[in-house]
């Protein structure tokens, strides 16, 4: 089944994408579910869950952290309890993924070869310790970023998923996660990125330019 892992709407409050057209794109697009990463707040995409449900749509949801060291997708969680720290940018990325570990959730690296500044991961994300994946396939990133990615992701032996990181329609399911066992909550989803059950890859229909620009 395909997830798209990477997914904003309005709540992220940069960008006007409203839930009910993220949904339905993600339909039209045969995407089996869509994950919710909201920056800095898991709680803030509890709306769209209920507009997936109102609308067939399976919804997940999880967060995007900004931390000192660039942006981690978190997955498992339940509310808002990981934030001790209080802000939301330049987080301590060992604290963070330490604390989303003793909650259950896993961390994974949100486009880590995109330069973000002085708070870019890259290189860095070889010895990062307490990861469960890396996000290999990121439909913002450039190809060669994404490349780099996924050649990390092997050299660490971790596995990679993809996601959109959609803020308006268009871009919903540019990239997505291949997921070889069911997923029909997110203590599955966690359970199939802990066993290695997934890959990244570009989403059909976008995955033929991808292979084109490759020739």
């Amino acid at each position: 089944m395909w997830i798209d892992c990477h997914c904003h709407t309005r709540y992220s409050y940069d960008n006007w994408l409203d839930p009910v057209d993220l949904v339905k794109r993600a339909r039209e697009l045969a995407l089996d579910a869509v994950c919710v990463t909201e920056h800095y707040s898991y709680e803030a995409s509890a709306p769209v869950e209920r507009i997936g449900r109102e609308e067939g749509v399976l919804v997940l949801r999880g967060v995007e952290i900004a931390t000192d060291r660039g942006h981690l997708l978190a997955y498992g969680v339940e509310d808002d309890s990981w934030n001790r720290w209080g802000q939301d940018n330049y987080l301590p990325i060992a604290e963070v993924i330490e604390r989303i570990d003793v909650l259950g959730g896993i961390c994974v690296p949100a486009h880590p070869y995109r330069e973000i500044g002085v708070a870019s991961l890259l290189d860095a994300l070889l010895e990062l310790q307490g990861i469960a994946a890396v996000e290999t396939h990121n439909g913002a990133n450039l190809e060669s970023d994404n490349e780099l990615a996924l050649r990390a992701a092997r050299h660490r032996k971790l596995p990679g998923l993809g996601g959109s990181d959609c803020h308006k329609a268009s871009a919903v399911g540019r990239c997505a996660t291949e997921f070889s066992t069911p997923v029909a909550d997110m203590r599955d989803f966690v359970a199939a990125v802990r066993a290695g059950a997934c890959r990244g890859a570009y989403y059909a229909p976008y995955a033929h330019r991808h292979a084109e620009s490759g020739r």
